[in-house]
């Protein structure tokens, strides 16, 4: 269950970092600050995500879910001001940022380890 939970931080790192190298949506400094960032992430998806989905459930359906990656956004911005060395350049390149991070975790997931994680 730990070793899990291990890989699957280093995976979302790892995403985290390859979109910070090839966009300019999110700048991350090295590594360490990734992974950090990537625990902390991890703490505001489960704690604060839900409750922001809850009250935006009207806006959700008007735009048929699409508002959803613009919560993903804000998660990774409100997780980026815990941090110096992370910059976010905005709302919407955040939530392009965290639909870039989906798409390389669910492809390293299923290179790295033939499964979803």
């Amino acid at each position: 269950m730990l070793i899990q939970y291990l890989l699957k931080l280093l995976v979302y790192t790892l995403a985290i970092l390859l979109v910070s190298r090839i966009t300019n949506l999110i700048y991350v400094k090295n590594f360490q600050t990734a992974f950090l960032f990537s625990i902390v992430l991890g703490l505001i998806n489960v704690i604060i995500k839900p409750l922001f989905i809850v009250l935006t459930i009207p806006i959700t359906i008007i735009t048929f879910g699409i508002f959803l990656f613009f919560i993903n956004g804000l998660m990774i911005m409100i997780s980026a001001s815990f941090f110096r060395d992370i910059e976010v350049n905005g709302c919407f390149s955040a939530a392009i940022a965290s639909l870039l991070i989906s798409l390389f975790v669910y492809i390293f997931s299923k290179v790295l380890f033939g499964r979803l994680l």
